[in-house]
């Protein structure tokens, strides 16, 4: 995979490479590792872009994504470059034509972020930083399975997850602003609402 031109496309079609090079279901072991080969944060793009597809709306998959944005970015604190998963995870089968289905749906997705996404502000994609960022994908990844019931919210977490993995990706500090401040907002507004 290379990253440097158009880096959220290149998740998804390294991602269908592999699943299309395997004679059968692909295991989240096989997947991850493989994709793991360029960056962690490829790998963390993958279950958040997956939260904001259609496949959401299938029941515990919301779940099961957000369960694996917190293994990711809680390996990446720790500094970890190769990801370990629970052996119940990683033996976990996926259907190649779903795989091929989530996709071929978020092309799209990935275009946009690929042309709208550039090395701007990178001091703010570094340490201490990152470490913010990656704190923040962790929370949202754990949220995930609490809000299973409200609609659409794992797909926001889902987004801004996303967004994150791509400023990580691409080097792009001012889309980590943006992400976080609209996080920010978002949380303040909940929780004067709730007061």
């Amino acid at each position: 995979m290379n990253p440097s031109k158009k880096p959220v496309a290149a998740v998804l079609q390294e991602t269908s490479r592999i699943v299309r090079d395997s004679s059968g279901p692909v295991t989240v072991a096989k997947l991850t590792e493989e994709l793991g080969h360029s960056s962690l944060s490829a790998v963390l793009a993958v279950p958040a872009l997956a939260v904001v597809s259609p496949l959401s709306g299938v029941p515990l998959f919301s779940s099961a994504c957000g369960i694996m944005i917190c293994l990711v970015s809680g390996q990446m604190l720790l500094g970890r470059t190769h990801l370990w998963l629970p052996q119940w995870l990683g033996r976990r089968e996926i259907k190649g034509k779903t795989v091929r289905r989530m996709t071929a749906g978020l092309q799209r997705t990935a275009r946009w972020l690929d042309r709208h996404s550039g090395k701007r502000l990178p001091a703010l994609v570094r340490q201490p930083f990152l470490t913010v960022i990656r704190l923040v994908c962790l929370i949202c990844g754990a949220l995930m399975p609490l809000l299973e019931i409200v609609p659409f919210s794992s797909s926001i977490l889902g987004a801004a997850v996303s967004l994150l993995a791509v400023a990580m990706l691409t080097r792009d500090g001012l889309i980590a602003l943006l992400t976080l401040s609209g996080l920010g907002a978002a949380a303040t507004a909940l929780a004067a609402g709730l007061i």
